[in-house]
Order: C-alpha cells, then sequence, then structure tokens
C-alpha cells in the first residue's frame, strides 16, 4: 500500500527545486489517467493563453488586450512603445522610491517622509495589502497604511492611526478616476489634512489612467507625480504594476526580485505537458474537482505562515471576480465560478476544520507550506518549546496532521510549497494563480478578464442614492411628515422596503426624525431635520 502511495504521490506532484517550488496533487483523489484525459481542453487553452500573450485581443467584451504578463517582462509585449512604457514606469518607480527612502524627496515642510496611506479598492488595496501583511516595512522602508472603503468610521480610525499626518504620502489608486470608494476616502483624507494645515496636494501621488478624471485632479493640483495605470491590464491582476511595485518599493523591498518571481513561474507554466507545466495542473485538477467545470466544490485556501494571511483574500478576487460569470463566451447561461475561502493555519484548526472533515463534503483545501520557519538569526525562531521541538514544528506538524486527518475522511487537497516567504516566491505564487485562472477560463469557455456583475452593482448603488436624494427633495417640498406610503405614491417607486430602509438609515444619522411616537415602525410618518 505504502508503495502504490508513493508511486501517486511522484505521479501526481511536481517540484521544481532550482526555484524552491512544489505543486501535489495526489491527496485531490484525481488520477493521472483522468489528467492526462484533458489533452485537448489543454491544448486550446495553451493556445489561447499564447495568443494573449502575443497581444490578441482576449477581452473580447471590452475589446481589448490582457498583458499583465508583460508586466514582469516587457520583451513580452505586442508593440515597441508598450514595452517602452512598461520598462520606464518601473524605472520611474525605482527611482521616485529611492529619493524618498533616502531622504532627498521630502516633505513640503522639509522633513523626511516616514509614512505611507494608499487609498483604493479591490484589486488596487488586496494586493498592496498583501505585499505590506507579507513583508512590512524594511528600514529604511516607510509604514503602510490603507483606506480600501467609503465607511467614514473607518477612515477616521485609519487616519488617526497615522502617527504623524504630516510626514505622510497619500497615494491614490483608481484607473478611471471614478470609483466612489476611492474618491470618498480621497476627499475626506483631503479634509482631514486642511483641518490640520497639512498639504494635500504637495504629498499626493496617483496612479491612474491616462486622462481620467483622477489624472486632471493631479495635474490641475500639481500633485508631486502620477503613475500609470492601463487599460489592458485588469484590477485585479495590477499588483505587478506600479499599483504594487510602488508601496513594495516603498516599504524597502526589492521589486525586481518580485518580478523576477512572477516571470520564473510564467517560464514554468508555459509547458505544453501538464506534469511539467503547475498552473495546467493546478487548472485540470480544479477542472476535475469541480466535477468536470461545473464549480461544484468550493475552494478553501489555508496558508501555513502568519505573512500569507492576506493572499487568500487577494485569491478570492482573483479567482470569484474572473470565473465567476453568468454566460459563456458564446451567450450560453452557465453561471460558473469557484468560490473561495479561508484563513490561515494553525489557526483554522480551533475554527472551521472541524466542518472540513466532518461536514458537508462540498470543498476541496489548497495548503500552502512554507518550508523556511523564519530568516536565518530571527529571534526566538530556534527555541525550543520542548525538548528538540520549536514553535515551526508545530505548524508543519499542524499542516501535515491537517492534511492527513482530511484525507483518511475522503476530503480532497492539494498542497503548494515555497521554500520560504520572500518577494521572489509572492511573485510566484501570484503568477501561478494568474496563469491557472486564465487556464481555467478557457476550459469553461468564459472572459476571465471583465466584471459584468461589479458594474451591475455599481449601477444599483447609484440608482440607491438617487432615490435617496428625491425622497429628501420630497420631504423638503412637502414641509409636513410623510408616511412611506405618501412618499412611494410620490416618487412613482414601487420598491417600499428600500423607501424604508433609505429612511431608517437617514433617522439614525441626524438627516430626518419621525412624527410623535408609535410602537409600529412601519406607520411612522417622516420629516427633515
Amino acid at each position: 500500500m505504502s508503495s502504490i502511495k508513493w508511486q501517486t504521490f511522484q505521479q501526481l506532484s511536481y517540484h521544481c527545486p532550482k526555484v524552491g517550488f512544489g505543486l501535489d496533487i495526489s491527496d485531490s483523489g484525481i488520477t493521472s489517467e483522468q489528467m492526462s484525459s484533458h489533452e485537448e481542453l489543454s491544448k486550446k487553452a495553451l493556445s489561447e493563453m499564447a495568443d494573449l500573450e502575443s497581444g490578441a485581443i482576449s477581452n473580447s467584451d471590452e475589446g481589448r488586450m490582457v498583458g499583465h504578463y508583460w508586466l514582469r517582462n516587457p520583451k513580452l509585449a505586442p508593440q515597441e512603445s508598450l514595452r517602452g512604457e512598461i520598462e520606464s514606469t518601473i524605472e520611474n518607480i525605482s527611482h521616485f522610491a529611492s529619493g524618498v527612502l533616502n531622504g532627498k524627496i521630502r516633505t513640503a515642510t522639509g522633513s523626511t517622509f516616514k509614512n505611507f496611506l494608499l487609498i483604493g479598492i479591490g484589486g488596487s488595496a488586496l494586493g498592496p495589502q498583501l505585499l505590506a501583511n507579507a513583508f512590512g516595512s524594511n528600514e529604511p522602508g516607510l509604514c503602510f497604511f490603507s483606506l480600501d472603503n467609503t465607511d467614514p468610521a473607518g477612515i477616521k480610525r485609519e487616519l488617526d492611526s497615522i502617527p504623524d499626518i504630516s510626514e505622510t504620502l497619500f497615494i491614490t489608486i483608481s484607473k478611471s478616476g471614478g470609483t466612489k470608494e476611492t474618491r470618498n476616502a480621497m476627499l475626506l483624507t483631503e479634509e482631514y489634512c486642511r483641518e490640520r494645515a497639512v498639504p494635500f496636494s504637495a504629498h499626493a501621488i496617483a496612479i491612474t489612467g491616462d486622462g481620467s478624471a483622477l489624472m486632471k485632479q493631479a495635474q490641475e493640483q500639481e500633485w508631486m507625480k502620477t503613475f500609470p495605470m492601463w487599460d489592458w491590464v485588469g484590477g485585479r491582476t495590477s499588483i505587478l504594476s506600479a499599483v504594487g511595485l510602488l508601496p513594495l518599493a516603498l516599504l524597502g523591498h526589492s521589486i525586481h526580485e518580485f518580478l523576477d518571481g512572477a516571470r520564473e513561474m510564467d517560464a514554468l507554466t508555459r509547458s505544453p505537458k501538464w506534469h511539467e507545466n503547475p498552473a495546467l495542473m493546478l487548472a485540470l485538477a480544479w477542472y476535475e474537482l469541480g466535477d468536470g467545470g461545473k464549480g461544484k466544490r468550493d475552494m478553501v485556501v489555508l496558508p501555513y505562515k502568519d505573512s500569507l494571511l492576506y493572499f487568500s483574500r487577494y485569491l478570492q478576487q482573483l479567482v470569484m471576480e474572473s470565473l465567476g460569470k453568468e454566460l459563456d463566451r458564446d451567450g450560453n447561461t452557465v453561471h460558473q465560478g469557484i468560490a473561495v475561502y479561508g484563513n490561515k493555519g494553525s489557526t483554522d484548526q480551533h475554527a472551521y476544520v472541524q466542518q472540513l472533515r466532518d461536514g458537508i463534503e462540498n470543498f476541496f483545501v489548497t495548503f500552502i507550506e512554507v518550508l523556511e520557519d523564519a530568516p536565518n538569526g530571527t529571534p526566538l525562531a530556534s527555541f525550543e518549546v520542548e525538548d528538540g521541538i520549536i514553535a515551526g514544528d508545530y505548524l508543519a506538524g499542524f499542516l501535515h496532521g491537517t492534511r492527513e486527518a482530511l484525507s483518511q475522511n475522503g476530503r480532497k487537497s492539494l498542497t503548494i510549497t515555497v521554500a520560504r516567504v520572500d518577494c521572489f516566491s509572492l511573485g510566484m505564487l501570484i503568477a501561478l494563480f494568474e496563469r491557472a485562472v486564465g487556464y481555467y477560463a478557457s476550459f469553461v469557455n468564459i472572459n476571465a478578464y471583465h466584471q459584468p456583475g461589479v458594474e451591475a452593482g455599481k449601477k444599483a448603488a447609484a440608482s440607491v442614492l438617487l432615490l435617496q436624494r428625491k425622497i429628501v427633495d420630497t420631504l423638503k417640498e412637502g414641509g409636513e411628515p410623510q408616511s412611506i406610503e405618501e412618499l412611494e405614491e410620490k416618487l412613482q417607486t414601487s420598491n417600499l422596503p428600500m423607501l424604508f430602509r433609505i429612511l431608517r438609515r437617514l433617522k439614525q444619522n441626524g438627516v430626518v426624525a419621525t412624527q410623535g411616537s408609535t410602537e409600529d415602525i412601519f406607520k411612522e410618518t417622516y420629516r427633515l431635520v
């Protein structure tokens, strides 16, 4: 039995010692015969990926090229001008960050910068947050803070946590310049600075599209610097653009090692043979585990390293926004997708592993194993918590033990191994999942590079805000308190629950008040305060 398991492991695992990377799908229940049976799907995916990298219009719904692979290998760019833009952006980021860290670029009052505040949402925030959580600030790197929502309480709390707002860079990231959450957080930050006599514009940086509203604002207000966001890079694949590279450089880490790791994984994942191509191997496993590409199992991501806490959050957007589609590329209704959730090991030993082992079997686990406990010389890393046992031994024991416990109960898992958490290995991990997503999308014939559901949500939000304005205007014109039914008639809307929700929130925030008192909140009448 042990020899069979060893043989299966060898057949269904990939190892590249040169870069310290491995992938093991031997606990997935998938056979090598099943993997090999998808030769035609694999050929199609590889061909489409080659076309994408060469500059084909791969985002057909928006008529765009998809070029995030060029970011770490500008030689792939289909036009010399694009290659030049990528290379010059990398050089400009290095030069600017170096100037900030060595004190040549200073605040409006002449002091050195100590912090930077990143303002963005979605891929414009998740990527930098992943990097900051993974690596922290490396002397003389700046301290990282971020705003990724339009919650005024959260914005105030984060701004108040910055030690000295006058020694802070403000980086606003929005491709279009019209993302409301980002715009709102930026406006509140500007007001916060104004109240404290800090010149926001003199400390402000924009990462945005050419000609966007944000670019125009930056130019008109003479912000200190702008960096590009190209329309051929989606937010969820922008971490290797200025979106991720500038924060990484300001944290004091090597952007070139990060780019090198991604480029190395790209090279490994172009092989036409599934057992020599970890991204193809991963995508085929997703296809098999999801009942032939139907997404029947959720993906639980468990990195056994505190520094990779944000990786599952990062993958949620990359995988779910890319693969969660109602229509395929031929217009058929397919409702595709893979749900992703996770936290970190061994924290989840005490959270939801109980359900994973004994509950409903509707998932597969992706373990992420890091071989190095801590960099050499890290205090406490070699301290023995028991005779001959250090804390890292326990972490590894929990990973392997959990995987075995799940396997014994017929639960499926994959294991990705990296030698350590550094810029190079994180670049590899990101590139691995980016290409696996692309391959899987080809298998199930969907466009992985647009997000119509996200746009639908934005439009719905705009309609709610429009309704709120109409409610306030109607109450202002009417003078007398009005019931929900009266407002419904005047506004000619049939969505009474929405009217109720808007009014209750306006009441809580002191915009409207109810007339008299009643035990039946549905009978209350409303007036402006």
